[in-house]
């Protein structure tokens, strides 16, 4: 068997085993996500036809005049639900920023729940008969599979099986439709500058079209390739904040495509997966010892931590 330390791709696991082998399965995705804060997730129960509904309907909704779509951009809001136009969002630290627009689904909240004043409304477009009813139908898709990962993650941890369970119920989770349009010659930057994503992990559909890369612990960029219908899983910076980098946050990029391929377009459907606003992100001790202090000694709410990021890429 190849130690996965000594891999220069992201392997493939199936989710499948978690249900036969589950402490196998937690080994497997946990060393892959500690070498290289990624892992590829196939069987991950996401319904195919579910997946090209909402492919499709994301193609339609950008297909929209722009006029249109920016009735559902929402001033101030930091882009948190509806739409954010081409060229907005600016990786950190860069000053050209990201070739794309995108669209944001968030999660639905009853009259006066306790997190309402950090989690808006959703908004639907009108002009896209049936969205409102598909994408929440593939948020809870993607919040299911979402859940088996977390419990993977947490017996790799040697935490209960269900500790995550409490930390994300009510989560400020976000569903992102993603549209990269045509690159000409003399486009100004990349498609999406280098990052790491705040929440906790994401998992990304429609990665199969090339350009994700993602930065090895070497220093190399490394190519993120996947079969079709398996799903693209990272760590993100409140999830390496509390295992003190045990699991790290990797920084990531989409390039820009090849010249014979610069005339299509690119879309996917990444899902930000949060804690809930009022958790607080304090370092486990699982993950300290004598050669491993603790990285991160003051505690923050994964609210005041989100509001912190969403200023540095330029949202709010």
């Amino acid at each position: 068997m190849t130690d996965i330390a000594e891999l220069d791709t992201v392997p493939s696991v199936s989710l499948t085993q978690a249900d036969r082998d589950p402490q196998g399965f937690s080994q497997d995705i946990g060393r892959s996500f500690e070498r290289f804060g990624f892992a590829v997730v196939a069987d991950h129960g996401i319904p195919a036809d579910l997946i090209a509904k909402a492919e499709a309907m994301s193609k339609a909704l950008f297909a929209l005049p722009t006029e249109t779509k920016r009735h559902y951009l929402i001033p101030g809001s930091g882009g948190a639900r509806g739409y954010t136009a081409f060229g907005i969002e600016t990786a950190k630290g860069n000053d050209k920023p990201d070739l794309k627009e995108f669209w944001h689904v968030g999660r639905d909240l009853p009259a006066g729940h306790k997190f309402s004043d950090e989690m808006a409304p959703n908004v639907w477009p009108d002009e896209v008969p049936g969205f409102r009813e598909t994408y929440q139908e593939l948020f809870a898709a993607f919040d299911k599979a979402g859940l088996r990962i977390l419990e993977a993650i947490a017996r790799y941890l040697g935490l209960a099986p269900d500790y995550f369970v409490d930390t994300v119920k009510d989560g400020n989770s976000v569903l992102r439709l993603l549209h990269y349009p045509p690159i000409g010659p003399d486009a100004p930057g990349i498609r999406a500058g280098a990052h790491e994503d705040i929440n906790t992990i994401t998992l990304l559909l429609g990665a199969e079209e090339g350009g994700l890369e993602l930065l090895d612990k070497s220093g190399r960029w490394i190519p993120v390739k996947i079969q079709p219908g398996e799903l693209v899983v990272n760590i993100g910076d409140m999830l390496e904040r509390l295992t003190n980098k045990v699991l790290p946050s990797t920084s990531h990029r989409v390039m820009n495509p090849p010249p014979e391929r610069r005339g299509l377009p690119r879309y996917s459907m990444p899902f930000f997966l949060h804690f809930r606003p009022d958790f607080l992100i304090e370092t486990l001790p699982e993950t300290m010892g004598e050669d491993r202090p603790n990285l991160f000694p003051t505690p923050i709410t994964a609210h005041g931590f989100l509001q912190e990021r969403l200023e540095e890429i330029k949202l709010i």
